[in-house]
């Protein structure tokens, strides 16, 4: 999977139901897991809240999205010397139902970063076998494309063309503004420039200005500069006279291949320096993690103008695998809220006789005990 495509049109998922249990004091199989594929970089948000609960940044990563109620216990597990064959069993509780909002964001080792028909796409396509479309008019690139650029030695890089930026982009202008997310992730930002540019400064500072306003994270982000179009015979007298100002620069031609290889060298090896600063530092962290406890009451009881609402997990799970219809399983679930101290607690309110006591979407009444 490349893309949440797949999402748009297949938006509710449902867990599978278990195996009802079998006879001969024998239980019922679990349901099998439901997997929904995302690609890397999927960012996975609270519907309501627009929390991030989960990046999947990396192939394999794993995020439980609901989990699946608890099986009911059989009669056979409530059985005691002095009754024998229960006459009820536990429903299964329901399962977990949540909203949520995901977002790809590309990972790549490079995003390529420039102003309108910088040259961004003649590249992606120059160094890799992606083939974006190209035509001289503004925002050419309505979306992020994706390229591997195969080096000797079996290296390759994995390249991102970014729409056009123009100033005021991170504000809200252009469309730079919708894709700017898409290079957070990327190692390294290079920067393309026209050597035709009127001001090639200036462009330079544009571009590192819209990119800092959008995140803090860009400042920390290695980046080299390319100037694009050498093959240009004007340009090339250009970039003698502005070449001094923007020391380390590469001047190179989308077209022609001149100065790309000694460009994607310098690319790799920056990467390659920071996955080895990355591995050093995970090779630096010893003992154990650190696990913090904390204690989580089995319940809690809130009162309400009509009488008292209780909340916790463990009391709903009891309320919710309970059939009302039978009266076995009523009797068991009072002993079970008993053992819990519920109705001492309610008692300590100055709870009253008859008064509503609400767990979940089930009401009761409270009698003393």
């Amino acid at each position: 999977h490349s893309s949440l495509n797949d999402l748009r049109f297949h938006s509710y998922w449902k867990g599978k139901r278990g195996v009802h249990g079998r006879g001969s004091d024998q239980h019922g199989k679990n349901a099998e897991e439901v997997i929904v594929h995302v690609p890397p970089g999927t960012v996975i948000r609270d519907w309501e809240t627009k929390e991030i609960l989960c990046d999947l940044a990396d192939e394999g990563q794993r995020f439980c999205a609901g989990a699946g109620g608890m099986g009911g216990k059989g009669n056979a597990r409530f059985a005691t010397s002095t009754n024998r064959a229960p006459r009820f069993a536990e429903k299964g509780e329901p399962g977990e139902e949540a909203e949520f909002e995901l977002e790809l964001k590309l990972i790549a080792d490079v995003g390529i970063v420039g102003l309108p028909n910088a040259g961004k796409s003649t590249l992606l396509a120059r160094i890799t076998a992606a083939n974006p479309k190209i035509a001289d008019y503004p925002f050419t690139t309505i979306s992020p494309n994706l390229g591997v650029a195969q080096l000797s030695d079996y290296r390759s890089l994995v390249v991102a063309d970014i729409p056009g930026i123009i100033e005021g982009a991170a504000s809200g202008r252009g469309l730079g503004h919708d894709f700017l997310r898409h290079i957070e992730r990327t190692k390294v930002v290079l920067f393309l420039i026209d050597a035709g540019d009127d001001d090639p400064l200036n462009t330079l500072k544009i571009l590192e200005n819209e990119l800092n306003q959008h995140s803090p994270v860009f400042e920390t982000r290695p980046r080299e500069i390319a100037i694009n179009k050498s093959d240009i015979t004007e340009n090339r007298e250009r970039y003698e006279k502005f070449s001094a100002d923007l020391k380390g620069s590469f001047f190179i031609s989308a077209v022609s291949g001149e100065g790309i290889d000694e460009l994607l060298d310098v690319l790799w090896k920056t990467l390659d320096d920071l996955r080895r600063a990355e591995r050093n530092r995970e090779m630096a962290v010893q003992g154990e993690p650190e696990v913090e406890y904390t204690y989580e009451a089995p319940y809690s009881v809130v009162q309400t103008g009509h009488g008292y609402r209780v909340e916790g997990k463990h009391v709903l799970r009891a309320v919710r695998m309970t059939d009302f219809k039978n009266d076995e399983a009523v009797q068991h679930l009072q002993k079970k809220l008993k053992k819990m101290g519920l109705f001492r607690a309610l008692k300590r309110l100055g709870a009253h006789e008859g008064e509503s006591v609400l767990i979940g979407d089930v009401e009761m009444e409270y009698h003393s005990e």
